[in-house]
């Protein structure tokens, strides 16, 4: 079950949110619980067994951790949860992905049958989430949860189950027991929730169609315009979930951190990763890059922490090669804006570092799309072969101009800087009623007529 489709919509959230309401506010817990099982179960029924697993094995290790804390118990038990989240994650995750990159080393191998194993959808999310939790109670960063069904709520919780943000304990404990639900909380998360529906079906999903029908055919400025369709496409399918969820959660009462902030605006890579999907670059940086030593171990040991975490990122992301080296280019940008880049960026105009770092974002895009490297080569050399133009592709760069207009504007802060100019102005609040409403009524007409409708982000 997705967000941007009619079932989500017009049947479940609608029953799920009814049915939290009515409720007394001590079985709100078990009613998310309930429903976020009931929301992940509809697509996979057999892998919830899987989530409670990790679920019963991050209560149960938290609550140890915190009962033997100060002995070498705890550690043990914060290791446990590390050990198992990890091999489940390794397990379903990237046993193919290891099996068929030992075929291709040794030789003796080739013959080896790789099984297929079905990834559990949202697995990176979720495992990450639960297991940062015996890591908050283990460095007392956050109160021990002594109930297993607002532990179990909190894991499963149906917003942010499949595609993030992704969620810290200790970001989230204290709303678990006392948050407050208000009129004026649940009217901003359906604004949120339908400006993220409209990133999804309005812009992402038409940015998505350019990209398919420009990405393998064409001359040099359909590859041009291609990629600077997917780089739009991917920034509005998961911002638009992230604020999905961030809109449906403020309904339930509770306030998720923000996930995206105009990173296309950057002016250096590092001040991108600031921007592009917080919750994971945090997580990292909190449960990784510090731990191994961050940057108080000297300029050496700072590089090659910041290569083993663009490593693992690119491998969280997904199951391949291209995965890994979308990773490691962008450990060589931060590098190399660390060593020397960064003071050299500064003494352009902001404009033009804003173009550089969108373009170098928009390379490392194709690498992250582009899973064989024949057909990333044969896109790269179609990007500056200076190759004429089919009239399809010609034809198709016209139609989609207008939205591609609309995409590369509402990926800036323009937008909101006009609205902000509005504050306190008469009628400033009709005008986001009818707008948001215009965007819904939209909406609900691309869900009539389109059949194209993935999230990116789902198959991580």
């Amino acid at each position: 079950m997705v967000f941007s489709s009619p079932l989500f919509i017009v049947l479940y959230l609608p029953l799920a949110l009814g049915l939290y309401f009515l409720m007394p506010k001590r079985l709100r817990n078990g009613v998310i619980f309930f429903v976020s099982l009931i929301f992940y179960g509809w697509g996979e029924p057999v892998y919830v067994s899987l989530m409670l697993f990790s679920t019963v094995v991050d209560f149960a290790c938290g609550y140890m951790a915190d009962k033997l804390r100060g002995t070498g118990g705890a550690k043990a038990w914060l290791l446990a949860s590390v050990i198992i989240n990890l091999s489940l994650l390794g397990f379903f995750k990237y046993t193919g992905f290891v099996l068929e990159s030992l075929k291709s080393l040794i030789p003796g191998m080739s013959s080896l049958a790789v099984p297929e194993i079905a990834l559990p959808i949202g697995i990176s999310f979720y495992i990450f989430q639960s297991m940062s939790y015996t890591i908050d109670v283990y460095r007392r960063d956050a109160p021990v949860q002594r109930d297993p069904i607002g532990f179990g709520a909190y894991v499963s919780m149906f917003p942010q189950l499949i595609a993030g943000p992704i969620v810290k304990y200790k970001d989230v404990a204290e709303q678990l027991s006392c948050r407050r639900e208000t009129v004026e909380k649940f009217a901003s998360g359906v604004s949120v929730f339908i400006i993220g529906l409209g990133k999804k079906l309005l812009l992402a999903n038409q940015m998505g169609l350019l990209w398919e029908n420009l990405s393998s055919s064409g001359g040099t400025v359909s590859a041009w315009v291609g990629m600077l369709a997917y780089t739009l496409q991917i920034y509005f399918d998961f911002s638009g979930y992230s604020d999905m969820a961030i809109g449906l959660g403020r309904m339930l009462g509770f306030e998720f951190l923000k996930n995206f902030d105009y990173p296309y605006i950057s002016r250096s890579i590092t001040e991108f990763w600031r921007r592009w999907h917080i919750s994971l670059s945090t997580w990292f940086r909190e449960y990784v890059y510090i731990p191994l030593g961050g940057n108080r171990r000297g300029l050496k040991r700072q590089i090659l922490n910041i290569f083993i975490v663009w490593a693992l990122t690119g491998l969280w992301h997904g199951a391949s090669w291209n995965f890994v080296l979308w990773g490691l280019y962008y450990a060589l940008w931060l590098t190399a804006e660390k060593l020397f880049l960064l003071k050299g960026l500064e003494k352009l105009p902001s404009a033009l570092r804003c173009l550089l770092v969108l373009l170098a974002v928009a390379l490392g895009w194709m690498l992250f799309y582009f899973t064989d490297t024949g057909e990333l080569f044969a896109f790269m050399g179609r990007l500056f072969s200076f190759r004429g133009e089919d009239v399809y592709s010609r034809n198709m760069i016209l139609a989609y101009l207008p939205t591609l207009a609309l995409a590369v504007f509402a990926a800036t802060p323009a937008g909101k800087l006009l609205y902000h100019k509005l504050d306190g102005r008469p009628g400033q609040g009709a005008l986001q009623v009818l707008g948001l409403g215009a965007v819904f009524i939209l909406c609900a007409a691309a869900l009539a007529s389109q059949s194209y409708n993935p999230f990116i982000y789902f198959r991580f």
